[in-house]
């Protein structure tokens, strides 16, 4: 599906302002450095990847001006399933984050309005894939990119607190230029700058979606009782509410709204915003209170038009942005990141130059169709409950409420939200490169 589509010239429109005239012998070497432009989830986790699989003697380079505010201070926290906590596991990171880490026991859907007095549940999960391994795990941004950063000094990977300004591709490599002046000779350049990415832009690869009247306001609570690991998903006529449990009477709430509703909640003076919070969270963890100013996040789809171009790879949101309503989008970025590691690897163990076309177009095809089948599915979820209408109610409550009574298919569920399904890279599987 993916390599129907044509591939932009590296560098693309404006590329080649300067013309590129240099001669480097190091262009012609193996030892040509990969380069990635971005240094969040996917970009760490994919850096850490490829220094495992390909030893020292590749340099690996992460550009990302965000590395001169560090420690991380992301007070936001993201769901990592089980697929995703197993490549952290092989690439030496989770032993760092498990300890803060709080593991999704269980999981309950419901489907209401906003005045109704209950919530009646229509669908159940029990939280494992595999035995004593929970599907998903709620862990907190800061402390996850600031294991990834120690990890990656600690195994010698260049970390450069500045962007990636431009690249120009020829032969068989392509230099890419630091917001710095600095310049670096590289087999491969990774874009995972995300969702407004530049490299992407700079390449001329068109994205096709559209904006969601929504966004997602994210806040962290605090309550009385303890939530024993339960995630709850309230569908409500906006869009969907959920209560994502945190290490403590915490959770992490990412609350779905119109784009002017949202703007309005949270400017709310604290006592008006408190009603708004109970309003939706309910008293069943007895009192709640925020304990960090209340964010709302545009929502959005959209999905590159190609994932690769000339000695490019894009990842992350980079590639794709969906939206939240099944948690997956970090997640996705991470899958993209284990196979394009994968790919990678695999190419430069036969020889093979990992930044050439066919290497890249291999990634394409891997990934491609799983994202834009997810974007759909998420869309479509979407479109299904955020909205008033009685009869689609009442026809998706019957939907969830045969779900909940078909245990094969609530299995399946799981794998699929666990990211257990489909052809797995081998990092997701948790085995080594």
């Amino acid at each position: 599906m993916g390599a129907s589509f044509p591939h932009g010239r590296a560098g693309g429109k404006g590329s080649h302002d300067a013309k590129c005239t240099y001669e480097s012998p190091d262009l012609m070497s193996s030892q040509r450095s990969i380069v990635i432009g971005g240094g969040a989830f996917a970009g760490l986790g994919l850096a850490l990847a490829l220094r495992q699989g390909l030893g020292p003697e590749i340099p690996i380079v992460v550009a990302d001006p965000a590395f001169a505010m560090r420690p991380s201070r992301d007070p936001r926290a993201s769901a990592i399933v089980a697929a995703c906590r197993r490549l952290f596991e092989v690439i030496g990171v989770w032993d760092q984050v498990a300890g803060t880490a709080q593991p999704i026991l269980d999981m309950v859907v419901t489907d209401s309005r906003l005045e109704d007095v209950t919530r009646p549940v229509f669908l159940t999960f029990g939280g494992e894939v595999e035995p004593g391994e929970p599907f998903a795990h709620m862990v907190e941004n800061r402390l996850l990119i600031n294991a990834l950063v120690a990890r990656a000094e600690a195994e010698g990977i260049e970390l450069n607190a500045v962007a990636v300004s431009s690249y120009d591709v020829q032969g068989e490599g392509t230099r890419v230029t630091l917001s710095d002046g600095r310049m670096i000779d590289a087999s491969l350049l990774i874009a995972a700058d995300g969702a407004k990415s530049k490299l992407r832009e700079r390449a001329g690869i068109a994205t096709h979606g559209w904006d969601y009247d929504q966004s997602g306001i994210v806040v962290t609570v605090g309550h009385e009782r303890d939530h024993q690991g339960r995630a709850e998903e309230h569908f409500l006529p906006a869009g969907p509410f959920a209560i994502l449990p945190l290490k403590g009477n915490r959770s992490s709430l990412v609350w779905t709204e119109s784009r002017r509703e949202a703007a309005r909640i949270i400017e709310l003076p604290d006592a008006d915003f408190q009603a708004e919070l109970e309003t939706r969270f309910g008293l069943h963890l007895g009192e709640v209170e925020a304990l960090d100013k209340p964010r709302a996040f545009p929502l959005g789809y959209f999905v590159a038009r190609s994932f690769i171009a000339d000695r490019l790879a894009l990842v992350g949101d980079a590639a794709h942005v969906i939206h939240p309503i099944a948690g997956q989008g970090l997640n996705m970025g991470l899958k993209d990141a284990a196979a394009l590691a994968e790919v990678i690897v695999d190419a430069a163990r036969l020889g093979i130059d990992p930044g050439q076309a066919d290497v890249l177009e291999r990634y394409q095809r891997w990934r491609r169709f799983d994202t834009v089948a997810m974007g759909v599915a998420t869309n479509s979820l979407n479109m299904l409950f955020s909205n008033k209408s009685t009869l689609l109610r009442t026809v998706r409550d019957i939907g969830l409420g045969l779900v909940d009574r078909v245990p094969p298919l609530k299995s399946a569920f799981i794998r699929q939200a666990a990211g257990l399904s489909g052809e797995v890279p081998r990092l997701l599987r948790g085995e080594a490169l």
